[in-house]
Formats: C-alpha cells, structure tokens, sequence
C-alpha cells in the first residue's frame, strides 16, 4: 500500500475557487470569522460553512469559537508557502476596475504573507540586509550572522531561534509578485511583528495589503539606508 502523501485530494480542496479564495484572504496571518470569509469568497454563509468544514478537515486550515462566532485561520506556515508557491505560478487574474488595480498595486507594493513582510518592500528589506552583510542565503535558507543579530536585537527583534520550535528559523520565501526571496520563518515573523510595533507599517483595512508610514520611511533610511518610496501604493 502506498505511504506517499495524498496530492490529487490537498489540490482537490485548493482548486475549488470559492475555497481558494477563502484561503487567500487568510494568507494575511489574522483569524477570520465565517462571516467575512463567505463575503470574500461572494458565497452564501450556509455554503461557506461546507467549504470551511472541508478545509479544516483537510488540515487547511485550524477554527476556534469566540461567543456566537466561529473564526479560522491557516493551520501552519507551511500551508501559506504552498499557497504563495502557487500564486508564484498562476496566470494573473484581469483587472476589471480602478479600485482593484489600486488594490493590486497595493499589495504588490508590502503585504503580509502569512506573518511576514512580503512585496516589493518585504524583497528589498531582504536584498538590503543581504548588501549589509547581516545574512546571506544558505540552501533554502538565510544564515544570520553576528552583525546581523547585532543591528537587529538593537532595533528589538527576537533573533534567537527557540529550541522547541519546529519552524525553521530563516527561510527563504519566494514572492509570487517580485520573483525574488523574501525574509519568511521565524525571524521573518519576529522582524515583521517589531516593524508593526514601531509604527513603520500599518495594515490597511480589508485586505492583507500594508503600509509604509512616515515613520517607517525615515525609520527604514537611517537605520538601513533603505529607501521604499520608489513605488507608492494607492488606496
């Protein structure tokens, strides 16, 4: 009897579109409620409900009851990779208005992916501390070394990598959108949680889609010599 992991039944679950759809607007590494899912996917809610249960049940996705509301979120950091791997290799899908391009130059410009920075700022973030000597790639990963740990503890990153922990620590993520790595892992995530602490991003309400702030862009040049302001998003 075969042992190999069951692909045809996890791509029969991710190739329905109004599952992919929830699954995508869950990329952003928040919990949603059902509600909010079946209005992301235009579906009704008793209907949501099935494709939730099935993706839960698949291992797609984890659920938890708050009072009268259920809410899910991506069960692993790995299912989000898969998701961005295939975004990286979909067709775009057309444009049909303003405000969607406003919202794909948007998220193509800082997102979340899962719980770290990804677009065109989460790839130039990466290439930076590349030039900087902080970390440099390694295999499927970064290696950080001492500088790097250095300048980022004195910013108030987490940069040590928990022995309990089976996520892997620095990993390269390759953004659907720049076609390059970006900073993913545990020290992607610790990074990206300091940048929303200090108030260098900000999300952006009703999407996965953030911001750069006054505060982050200065913050970014003195502390990186990095400069975002080459593109600006419009919303």
């Amino acid at each position: 009897m075969s042992t190999s992991p069951n692909i045809a039944e996890l791509a029969s679950l991710i190739g329905e579109p109004s599952r992919v759809m929830m699954l995508v607007s869950l990329l952003g590494g928040k919990a949603l409620p059902a509600s909010e899912l079946a209005q992301s996917a235009k579906v009704t809610p008793q209907t949501a409900s099935t494709h939730l249960g099935k993706l839960v049940e698949g291992g797609l996705l984890t659920s938890e009851s708050h009072g009268r509301h259920r809410y899910y979120r991506l069960a692993s950091p790995e299912v989000a990779h898969a998701l961005e791997a295939l975004l990286t290799i979909s067709a775009p899908q057309p444009v049909r208005s303003l405000r969607e391009s406003d919202q794909m130059r948007a998220i193509r410009y800082a997102r979340t992916c899962y719980d770290h920075l990804a677009g065109e700022v989460g790839v130039a973030l990466t290439q930076k501390l590349i030039a900087l000597g902080m970390i440099e790639a390694s295999g499927q990963d970064f290696v950080l070394n001492e500088a790097g740990k250095s300048k980022l503890r004195s910013l108030g990153v987490e940069v040590e990598s928990s022995p309990k922990s089976r996520r892997r620590f620095a990993r390269q993520c390759l953004d659907w959108s720049e076609r390059r790595h970006h900073l993913a892992g545990s020290l992607g995530a610790s990074l990206t949680n300091r940048l929303f602490e200090l108030g260098w991003i900000e999300r952006i309400p009703g999407g996965r889609a953030v911001r750069v702030t006054p505060k982050g862009t200065s913050g970014f040049i003195a502390e990186f010599g990095l400069d975002v302001t080459g593109e600006k998003e419009r919303v």
